[in-house]
């Protein structure tokens, strides 16, 4: 038994995201300081934090926060990419490939 095989379920979520228009699997951080937030590479969850950018986006969010809100909300109700994220993460949703014997009894 591996180390990785015990401390990865408490560590990661795999869940599917956006990267520009592309759909790619990322992780949703359980612990460490970035508890919550959504990595692309599990070792960025205890990852020290950017203290300058924390400021920074801060400052961003105080400034503009209703704005990309808006913004955010919009993308998400319209960009293809964006439906396509939320549907795979359902539980149980993604790629099911409907069983044929039960499409063809529902045709009859």
């Amino acid at each position: 038994m591996l180390i990785e095989d015990i401390i990865a379920p408490l560590v990661e979520k795999q869940i599917w995201a956006r990267s520009g228009k592309k759909v790619v699997r990322k992780y949703r951080c359980t612990t460490g300081h970035r508890k919550g937030r959504i990595v692309s590479k599990i070792g960025q969850c205890f990852a020290a934090p950017n203290i300058k950018a924390k400021i920074r986006m801060k400052k961003t969010r105080a400034r503009l926060g209703a704005r990309m809100a808006r913004k955010a909300r919009r993308t998400k109700r319209t960009n293809p990419a964006s439906i396509r994220v939320r549907t795979m993460n359902r539980s149980g949703a993604g790629f099911k490939v409907p069983n044929k014997r039960i499409a063809i009894k529902k045709r009859k």
